[in-house]
């Protein structure tokens, strides 16, 4: 199938660049549209939430700035797991936070993709496929998540360190 596919472009490069057309053509005046307005959004600030039940807890605190740049750290404790904790560096998109999710795990450090949804005031977790390329799990098509409910997070007040 291959050699198929480079054969095929090698004729089709051949006829193209074999084909004889002098034209000539005047220089395109390009005019830019004038620039938008920039959509100001204010630093959300330090977010925190959490969920707990049966002995297990997610943690995640986050901060927003201007440009919808999300960074904080996230905690999973759940039972009968070893504990993940780590760094959360993504984007807010629309009502969804994607973020890459640097965390050690039975002493080797990892990097996975997370999603939260936020609604009404609380976060719920995307899963879904995922695959792993580069050192690093993401989601194969992050249209295709679940929101489970059952997991979600409520807004708490952030813990002063």
């Amino acid at each position: 199938m291959k050699k198929v596919l480079a054969i095929t472009t090698l004729i089709l490069t051949v006829l193209i660049s074999c084909k004889k057309e002098t034209t000539t053509t005047e220089p395109v005046q390009i005019t830019p549209s004038p620039p938008k307005e920039a959509e100001i959004v204010e630093p959300a600030g330090d977010q925190c939430y959490e969920w707990k039940a049966n002995g297990s807890a997610i943690e995640i605190s986050f901060n927003v700035n201007s440009h919808q740049e999300v960074n904080g750290k996230l905690t999973y404790n759940l039972l009968g797991k070893d504990k993940n904790e780590g760094t959360l560096i993504g984007n807010v998109k629309g009502d969804t936070i994607v973020a890459d999710y640097t965390f050690n795990s039975e002493g080797t450090s990892s990097v996975r993709e997370v999603v939260f949804l936020q609604k009404d005031g609380t976060l719920i977790e995307g899963y879904g496929d995922v695959v792993q390329a580069n050192d690093k799990v993401t989601f194969k098509d992050k249209n295709k998540l679940k929101f489970d409910q059952k997991n979600t997070l409520t807004k708490i007040d952030c813990k002063v360190d």
